[in-house]
């Protein structure tokens, strides 16, 4: 067994591990990076945010050649689909940035290492090489960054063929006739939409009481009709009780969440989407001695510090919501921390996006948290069927919304749904991230025609009056 020194060993390639490597080499460290799965940018760039995307982008193209082009006088005669090819570009993407993130790596001296990595005391790692022997690394620091992976509900087995997890969702062979996705959160919903704008039937099943339960209440209320209007099937307050997968498909039985009668739903396919858990096996965190919460993440501190000296966790294995840019941030914020900086991440100021159609993007405080605080708020809102450029791009559906304090008129949250929301919330974020008033945002000049004056709109409304509305 070969033996290395290290400032820092970072377990987990995918989001907030490569990028806290990156930057604590930046930084002047010597960095290792661990990770298993032969491929770096983790659950995001394999099998989850990118290739997602990917097929989003793809189906929309094909569904605006179906649908849209001919009414802007464009002719592109019998459209059709190469599902085939579609799922070889999503390929091809992921490889590339695959590729492009260990060189990354390289270009920063971080020292890539292909294997399974667990813990034999607070200062060692013990690594399992992907293609044979064992190296054991000591490090000053240890960065847990392993990130999470997809649950499912009891008696229910995943074979990633009739029944699939979001995995087994992005490499289906052929477009089911009918899909049901059970669980109304981001994941679902994005792959739902993947397959319904390549012609399936979806069925959208989730125990509470409104999709996307999270988010405002609006929000979620106005874009169940959106689906609705799509052609989804929502199904809420209904309880799965069973999956049988068949020859020729599945069969989804259901209950009212509150009790009563139980009927069968068929299919050809069924997601499992009900969520996701820290993924902590096999990296002897008890060995080490390092605490878990009730849920299994890993305790940390507002610093990432475990209870160990030394060892820090970020990302899906830690509090919070799971997202990548979220993981990142925790990333490169740990990393300065352990070379001696100060740094910290605003979680009030963490965005959220459903790559749906439209998209939905979100960032601070819902209304429901406000009225629960007690908080006193205004509401600026503006639809985009009143924007220039979501008329010219037909693309009116939806709104942007933004709270802000009724006192100070400080911006508490900012909720949009629209073609461009995932671009627009941007500019949200940053009001939040410097206590931005509404007034700030609608003296600001913002280019026409843009789906961000949108926005400028929405500030305005907070206060004496939209210019456009």
């Amino acid at each position: 067994m070969s033996e290395k020194n290290f400032d820092l060993v970072v377990i987990g390639g995918g989001p907030g591990g490569y990028v806290a490597a990156i930057r604590a080499a930046q930084l002047g460290l010597t960095v290792a990076c661990v990770e298993k799965r032969g491929s770096l940018g983790g659950t995001c760039l394999n099998v989850g945010c990118i290739p997602s995307k990917a097929l989003l982008h793809s189906s929309h193209e094909y569904w605006t050649a179906l649908n849209k082009l001919a009414g802007l006088g464009v002719e592109v005669g019998d459209v059709g689909l190469n599902l085939k090819t579609m799922m070889a570009h999503k390929d091809k993407v992921v490889g590339d940035l695959t590729k492009g993130i260990e060189f990354l790596l390289s270009k920063n001296k971080v020292t890539y290492i292909r294997g399974s990595a667990s813990l034999k005391s607070a200062t060692r790692v013990a690594v399992t090489l992907s293609d044979g022997g064992k190296e054991s690394l000591d490090a000053r620091n240890i960065i847990i960054a392993t990130g999470s992976e997809s649950v499912s509900l009891p008696g229910i087995k995943i074979d990633e063929k009739r029944v699939v997890s979001s995995t087994g969702a992005l490499s289906l062979n052929k477009v089911p006739k009918h899909l049901v996705v059970i669980g109304g959160g981001y994941i679902g919903l994005e792959m739902g939409t993947v397959w319904q704008r390549l012609g399936a039937r979806v069925t959208v099943v989730e125990f509470l009481d409104r999709i996307l339960p999270g988010m405002d209440g609006e929000v979620s209320k106005s874009f169940t009709r959106m689906l609705k209007k799509q052609g989804f099937t929502i199904r809420t307050s209904t309880r799965v009780t069973g999956v049988k997968s068949t020859g020729r498909g599945a069969t989804v039985s259901v209950t009212p969440a509150a009790g009563g009668d139980g009927e069968d739903i068929k299919c050809d396919a069924v997601l499992v989407s009900v969520g996701r858990r820290p993924y902590t096996d096999g990296l002897g965190l008890d060995k080490a001695g390092v605490s878990l919460d009730d849920k299994g993440r890993i305790k940390t501190d507002r610093r990432f510090a475990t209870n160990v000296p030394g060892i820090y966790a970020i990302g899906d294995v830690i509090a919070g919501p799971m997202l990548a840019h979220k993981a990142s941030e925790e990333g490169a914020a740990a990393a300065e921390i352990i070379a001696g900086h100060a740094a910290m991440v605003n979680y009030n100021a963490i965005p959220g996006v459903v790559y749906t159609d439209p998209e939905i993007a979100t960032v601070g405080k819902t209304e429901e948290e406000l009225k629960a605080a007690g908080t006193e708020y205004t509401i600026g809102k503006f639809p985009l069927s009143a924007n220039s450029r979501s008329r010219v791009n037909d693309a009116t559906d939806g709104f942007v919304k933004i709270l802000a304090d009724s006192a100070s008129d400080q911006v508490l949250g900012v909720h949009i749904i629209g073609a461009q929301a995932g671009n627009m919330i941007g500019e949200a974020v940053v009001a939040l991230e410097y206590g931005a008033s509404a007034e700030d945002i609608a003296r600001t000049c913002h280019a026409h025609p843009t789906e961000m004056e949108a926005i400028k709109e929405a500030a305005l409304a907070a206060g004496d009056g939209a210019i456009h509305a």
